[in-house]
């Protein structure tokens, strides 16, 4: 795992220095196109998962964006006892690292979260791997928990695939909703409680960058915690 190995001392969190890791090439914003098939949700709160490498980004993300009261990183995808942070980033379970995102459609609909997710938290021609990190645990994918979700996400896809914005096929796939646990407690608002943290300042702090510049109608300065 590429990103700073996480060490447990006296309830704290020490962590290897950002600059240990080696270099890599910047990752690359591509605003993705507004759905063409808009998400009808109705009223109420609605809740989805996103896998997208690392659940730091993703939550930092979705944390600041308008109409989302809810972003907590887990796992998604294996059982229960294989639901452990040493397990899953060791790669030798059936979970990807993800972000249960709950939100209010009538501020923020599924279609706009998807554009979002493809345009700055993810590069969808990438599997198993985001950013500086590899293994299948980080593989790209969209979990939708309701119909209405799943058919928006595959007209999505669809039309991502079609658009000629990635020089590269897209990978990112529509999975089936299985049993999602949280993550461990010191991963959650990750980004919020480290500011400064090497990882977050070179890998996710650009992606809530790339959020407020491109949709900033859709941009929340204040960091929605769980």
């Amino acid at each position: 795992m590429r990103r700073a190995a996480l060490l447990m001392a006296a309830g704290a969190l020490t962590f290897a220095s950002a600059c240990q890791q080696p270099a890599f090439a910047a990752e690359k914003v591509v605003e993705a196109p507004a759905a063409a098939r808009k998400a009808s949700e109705g009223k109420g709160l609605k809740t989805a998962i996103f896998a997208g490498g690392c659940f730091w980004g993703v939550e930092a993300v979705f944390s600041h964006t308008k109409g989302v009261t809810s972003a907590v990183s887990g796992y998604h995808g294996g059982t229960k006892r294989q639901a452990d942070y040493s397990l899953v980033s060791s790669g030798v379970t059936d979970h990807v690292e993800a972000v249960k995102v709950t939100y209010d459609p009538s501020v923020v609909r599924y279609d706009e979260l998807l554009r979002i997710f493809f345009s700055v938290v993810i590069d969808p021609t990438l599997k198993n791997r985001q950013g500086p990190d590899r293994g299948a645990h980080y593989n790209a994918e969209l979990i939708p928990l309701s119909a209405e979700q799943r058919t928006v996400a595959r007209s999505y896809l669809a039309q991502l695939r079609k658009s000629g914005k990635w020089d590269a096929p897209i990978v990112t796939s529509v999975e089936p909703a299985r049993t999602f646990y949280a993550a461990e407690t010191y991963h959650q608002d990750f980004a919020a409680k480290n500011p400064r943290h090497g990882y977050i300042l070179r890998w996710d702090a650009p992606k809530v960058a790339a959020l407020k510049r491109l949709y900033p109608a859709l941009y929340r300065a204040e960091f929605r915690r769980n």
